[in-house]
């Protein structure tokens, strides 16, 4: 769990990024978990792009994939949800 200082360092970095993982009216698929693993396993730090409902859903959706997926939420602004979570065998991200 990155402590408010790294989380802070996370956003910068994610300000440029864009969304890699874009989830639809269909939630949170086995296909969508797949592509969320592989996007945490390569780039660390993603964007995901979620199109569901309104915003206590999209809520629920994010909380879901972060349980599911070991990720940790650096922030979440409108539809888009920034993760965290670290390779432990090639770590890509820098934490101060």
């Amino acid at each position: 769990m990155p402590t408010p200082q790294q989380i802070k360092h996370l956003r910068t970095l994610a300000h440029d990024k864009k969304p890699v993982v874009s989830l639809g009216r269909h939630g949170l698929t086995d296909a969508v978990l797949e592509e969320l693993d592989i996007a945490l396993n390569h780039h660390e730090l993603i964007k995901v792009k979620v199109g569901v409902g309104n915003r206590e859903l999209r809520d629920q959706v994010v909380a879901q994939m972060c349980e599911r997926s070991g990720a940790t939420l650096v922030q979440r602004i409108g539809n888009i949800a920034t993760l965290f979570r670290r390779n432990p065998e090639k770590p890509v991200v820098k934490l101060p």
